[in-house]
């Protein structure tokens, strides 16, 4: 029996829309009319969104998730523009969310728990020490902890990391 794909939970700001550092460094690739047309948004940074870098997440062999503060918004902003269906969302953590030991990100006990022993791999500009920490110690099965650079977004490097862990998941 083969084994359920793993999952790939998703952050926008950092791995799709790249910030920080000089704004000359950042290439647009998406003019405000065609945000405007497949959207209805008009958010300047939307236009540093890649449409290749959909394809490339379409292809992984796992199930994406977004986990961003964007929330269901991703699915209405950033899916259209990266040609990805509608993706489930991370779900917004219970209010009554016992307190996190320092460093830990809110997102960490959320996806953990949704994982719910799945392996998983995680993408996101925020993950610590502390982060790998908590997964170690509260998800049974496998889990990679991709930190990418907020700068360059998702690099083909990234993409060659993510592809080879979530084939084999160790």
């Amino acid at each position: 029996m083969e084994s359920p794909l793993p999952l790939l939970y998703l952050d926008v700001d950092g791995p799709l829309i790249p910030f920080g550092g000089d704004p000359a460094r950042h290439r647009t690739h998406l003019t405000a009319r065609r945000i405007r047309e497949l959207t209805g948004e008009s958010n300047p940074l939307l236009a540093r969104l890649d449409p290749a870098v959909g394809h490339q997440l379409a292809e992984l062999p796992c199930h994406l998730i977004w986990a961003t503060t964007w929330f269901d918004d991703a699915n209405t902003c950033i899916a259209p523009l990266l040609g990805l269906p509608a993706l489930p969302v991370l779900p917004d953590p219970p209010h009554t969310t016992p307190r996190l030991p320092p460093g830990v990100h809110w997102k960490t006990p959320a996806l953990t728990a949704h994982a719910a022993g799945t392996p998983f791999a995680w993408v996101d500009d925020e993950i610590t020490e502390a982060d790998r920490e908590w997964v170690a110690h509260h998800h049974p099965g496998p889990a990679l902890l991709h930190c990418v650079n907020p700068e360059l977004g998702l690099t083909d490097r990234d993409f060659t990391i993510l592809e080879n862990w979530l084939r084999h998941p160790a």
